[in-house]
């Protein structure tokens, strides 16, 4: 019996688990990606002895990528190691005040009620009610396409609906935070979390109030190999299945009659690499490109779904990654650095398009359980802010400014000065994500959740007019980061049948 072929374009997360599951189906998979490395985002570089993983910095939900080694009948454990983390994060504030974020919800909210205006229960009744949320909504939006009327038509659904009012889809996550925290810190530290995919707590619906139970009722966890450990560990396992990647190998053209997929066609460069003809037959078509790029690159022939490709996208970021001559006892694998004014710095992001002079600093450092990361007595810092999406602003402006913010602010709250630890340094701009990995605008997750019907504004797994051609990654639903992409995969491949 003739095996079934698929082509897969672009070795990000979500294209390399999408390999595997179509592998286990019996494909014989291809997966054609652009850049030299597998990973999109999910990629890392070293720098003068100091080793850094490029993008996704918080490991949750390993268990999306434990599934795969099981799928194929593996244990994950002989490919992938990793740690659950004691402490979630350390919180610095310009008052002074410091928050550790202890794993352990109960130790969690101790630290908030000693250290703040809060009360512990107040901070339990919370995390409690964050998990509920999940609980109602993961198997139902998560889980499950929301193109299919049978995802609408189950026992998840119907209790779904019984508990609409619990879900806090018509307010914002702010407006639900701040009628239930009193101290101001403490709303702060919740509504950071509609950052987790690119969104405005202040105008985001209150439902992303499920995200910390991933992190206090799940936990975060630190892959033994780093972040980008996930990657080589899936891709040795695609690779196990008989997978095969190209690299350096870009897709000019998804092939098609106007009902159904044909193939695609390659670079006249990157077929005379291969050694194939210009155009090469599949039965299906997977893209992990970025939905807008998809439609827009490679099926300029093909209807456009504009409306959805024309939502809002969400933020990108800008990184500056640094060999730091010091070690700081006082910090963590993960650190956030407030705003002094939250509101304003969203309004920055979103509807000025451009950067805050007091951002709000992510700082995270893999030699803190990964020692080779940075020489000894040194540390390999992955600072990050929040930016704007692409739309042509003066980058080069904006990144001066910004890492003169950035080191004085960190100078202040560290009590150290920071600019002359710096040994070596790489940055990492919006324009450069959107060139690196085809992300639209240099958008981290697609479209933007600043509104409550954004989960049905993203676009499905599986094309309705092209068949044979299917969508996974960030882009599309259910949405971004490491465990969506994943989903993306299960999701799309289920389709099939």
């Amino acid at each position: 019996m003739k095996q079934k072929t698929a082509a897969v374009i672009g070795a990000g997360i979500a294209g390399i688990a999408v390999a595997i599951r179509l592998a286990h189906k019996g494909y014989q998979v291809q997966v054609f990606e652009a850049n030299a490395y597998p990973g999109g985002k999910l990629s890392e570089f070293e720098l003068d002895g100091y080793r850094f993983d490029a993008g996704p910095s918080l490991f949750t939900l390993p268990d999306q990528v434990e599934e795969l080694f099981r799928l194929c009948g593996q244990n994950p454990a002989e490919y992938f190691q990793y740690i659950k983390l004691p402490v979630i994060c350390e919180y610095f504030y310009e008052d002074g005040t410091r928050l550790t974020a202890h794993a352990d919800p109960a130790a969690f909210a101790e630290e908030i009620a000693r250290k703040t205006t809060e009360k512990k229960e107040t901070v339990l009744s919370f995390l409690r009610d964050s998990h509920q949320k999940y609980d109602l909504t993961a198997n139902l939006f998560l889980h499950r396409s929301l193109h299919k009327p049978s995802t609408w038509l189950n026992t998840d659904a119907f209790r779904g609906y019984l508990n609409i009012r619990k879900l806090d889809v018509f307010r914002s996550m702010n407006e639900a935070n701040q009628s239930r925290f009193r101290d101001p810190k403490v709303v702060q530290l919740f509504n950071r979390y509609a950052t987790y995919n690119g969104s405005d707590p202040y105008q985001s619906p209150a439902t992303l109030n499920i995200i910390p139970h991933l992190e206090y009722n799940i936990g975060a966890f630190f892959p033994k190999n780093g972040m980008y450990g996930i990657t080589t560990s899936l891709v040795s396992l695609a690779e196990s299945l008989g997978v095969q990647f190209h690299y350096n190998i870009p897709v000019r053209e998804i092939l098609g009659n106007g009902k159904k997929v044909g193939g695609i066609k390659l670079d006249p460069n990157a077929a005379a690499k291969l050694g194939v003809d210009g155009e090469l037959p599949f039965e299906v078509v997977f893209s992990n490109m970025d939905v807008v790029n998809t439609y827009r690159r490679l099926l300029p022939w093909h209807r456009q779904p504009d409306f959805l490709l024309n939502q809002p996208k969400s933020s990108s970021a800008l990184i500056f990654y640094w060999g730091i001559l010091k070690e700081f006892p006082q910090l963590d694998l993960h650190n956030i650095f407030f705003s002094g004014d939250y509101r304003k710095e969203f309004d920055h992001l979103f509807n000025q398009k451009t950067l805050t002079d007091d951002p709000t600093v992510y700082l995270n450092i893999t030699s803190k359980y990964k020692p080779g990361d940075a020489p000894p007595g040194c540390e390999n810092w992955f600072v990050m802010i929040n930016a704007p999406n692409n739309s042509g602003q003066d980058w080069d402006r904006m990144i001066n400014q910004a890492r003169q913010n950035i080191i004085s602010k960190l100078s202040r709250l560290l009590g150290t000065p920071i600019a002359p630890l710096i040994a070596c340094e790489a940055i990492l701009d919006p324009r450069t994500i959107e060139s690196r990995t085809s992300s639209s605008q240099g958008a981290l997750y697609g479209n933007a959740s600043n509104n409550r019907y954004a989960a049905f504004l993203r676009h499905s797994n599986k094309s309705s007019r092209l068949k044979g051609l299917y969508f996974v990654g960030g882009s599309v639903h259910p949405g971004g980061g490491i465990p969506l992409s994943l989903l993306s995969a299960k999701i799309a491949t289920g389709m099939l049948d």
